[in-house]
């Protein structure tokens, strides 16, 4: 029986938080033609609209679970929100394109403190069968977020302004902040004896890592894939990847323990978590624009549309927190794919309204239960003082998924993008599917079976 008698209510109010920033992953993309026609914003300006956040959101993440250990999720947990709340009314209130991207950096960086400490407190308030419970309730809210933001999106596009989509979280932000300070438990650090201690040079490597990856894959639509500047951004985030991999094993307190991210239930979490969001932001990158570009639907139409597509996503995700631990996350983690790589499959060939919307709402009922996969084997058998920083590895790399799906989507639909002929958004679609299909090949062989050795959990994976 868990300490914390408030425990539901307050996983109410993290959820509360963790759903508008999943859904600013999405609240935006219904609002990006008309951002981009005010601001006079072009494909590669648009996509950085989304890419800004979730990079920010993913590269800082693993800082903010290190702080969230060293001193207590509890205060990064309101400094989070409070700076997200913050950046969300100056990118709402931004006239200038450089305005909104600073205002999508700021709120990034209120993101990535919030959400790991919050996961962590979930992590450390539940345990047992409570957990897995615990960790459904989170998954269907942050995946339906991601779902419901497109609608949320076109209704506030439609009416008020594209501005509104980032306004509408001032309000809800300060009023779960305020109960929040209340009611969440002062839950101890984790390593307290090292209060002072994280490893900024190390955020800042991955984050400049990703950053050069995510930036030669938006670029590629123009400059191609196989164009030299696009290997040498490439081989630039290679590069530093491997500075930041040197500098977790030479830091005096580094930001991460390599072996916690070698770990195989870790890494066959991540992957899912990243594949999973990858194709979430492809669905409403791609299905956004197709119907308010090719099909010259307006924002509200588009938004009312994504409707069975958020109710899809929920249904996903608590059908998966129900029967995951019947059938084991590696089978929930191949059939959800390859239910996603089937309804991506039907607007690549059936390229009409109607195929979109039926094709996309099938895949997002799979995908929505990729987020229960990852979150249960991630975390599922992580120690109390490791918490903050495995969920700080799940977090980032579901941001960098988000990063690259939008990047890589964007990047294959582009002359789709720019003309609204349909072959650049048939391919896209394509390649999703395809996506979907080798992640379930991949998830066979990497998630561990239903009752894993316990050094099956802490080898590390060679």
């Amino acid at each position: 029986m868990s300490s914390y008698p408030r425990r539901w209510q307050v996983l109410a109010l993290l959820g509360i938080a963790q759903f508008m920033l999943i859904l600013d992953v999405t609240v935006v993309a219904i609002s990006l033609p008309l951002m981009g026609a005010e601001l006079g914003l072009d494909r590669q300006a648009l996509t950085w609209v989304v890419s800004a956040y979730t990079l920010t959101f993913g590269g800082l993440m693993l800082l903010g679970g290190r702080i969230a250990d060293l001193i207590g999720p509890r205060t990064m947990v309101l400094l989070g929100l409070a700076v997200f709340t913050v950046a969300s009314f100056a990118t709402g209130a931004a006239q200038t394109d450089v305005m909104v991207l600073a205002g999508r950096v700021g709120q990034g960086l209120g993101a990535a403190m919030l959400s790991p400490s919050a996961l962590s407190v979930v992590v450390r308030m539940f345990d047992g069968e409570e957990r897995n419970r615990a960790l459904g309730i989170w998954s269907a809210l942050g995946g339906g977020g991601a779902a419901v933001g497109v609608l949320v999106g076109g209704l506030l596009a439609a009416g008020p302004g594209w501005s509104w989509v980032f306004f509408v979280n001032v309000p809800i932000g300060l009023a779960v902040f305020v109960v929040l300070a209340r009611v969440l438990p002062a839950l101890p650090a984790a390593q307290a004896g090292r209060r002072r201690s994280a490893d900024v040079l190390g955020a800042l490597l991955v984050t400049a890592a990703t950053g050069s990856v995510i930036y030669a894959m938006i670029g590629a639509g123009e400059a191609g894939w196989l164009a030299p500047r696009t290997w040498i951004l490439f081989a630039v985030g290679v590069g530093l990847y491997l500075l930041f991999g040197w500098r977790q094993r030479t830091a005096a307190a580094p930001l991460m323990d390599l072996g916690l991210l070698f770990r195989r239930p870790v890494v066959a979490g991540t992957f899912v978590i990243a594949i999973g969001t990858a194709l979430m932001v492809a669905v409403f990158f791609l299905g956004s624009f197709y119907l308010q570009g090719h099909a010259r639907l307006g924002p509200l139409v588009t938004g009312l549309l994504f409707l069975p597509v958020a109710v899809a996503t929920m249904v996903g995700a608590q059908a998966g927190g129900r029967i995951i631990g019947q059938v084991g996350g590696r089978t929930l983690a191949m059939v959800g794919l390859a239910v996603a790589a089937v309804g991506l499959a039907v607007p690549a060939f059936t390229p009409t309204t109607i195929g979109v919307v039926i094709g996309v709402s099938v895949g997002a009922a799979g995908i929505g239960s990729l987020f229960v996969v990852a979150s249960a084997t991630a975390l599922g058998q992580v120690a109390p003082h490791e918490a903050g920083v495995a969920s700080g590895i799940v977090s980032t790399f579901h941001e960098f998924g988000a990063s690259i799906g939008a990047a890589v989507t964007s990047s294959v639909a582009a002359a789709s993008l720019a003309t609204q002929a349909v072959g650049g958004y048939t391919t896209a679609f394509a390649v999703a599917a395809g996506a979907a299909l080798v992640g379930a090949i991949v998830s066979g062989g990497l998630i561990p079976g239903r009752r894993p050795a316990p050094e099956a959990v802490t080898m590390p994976v060679h």
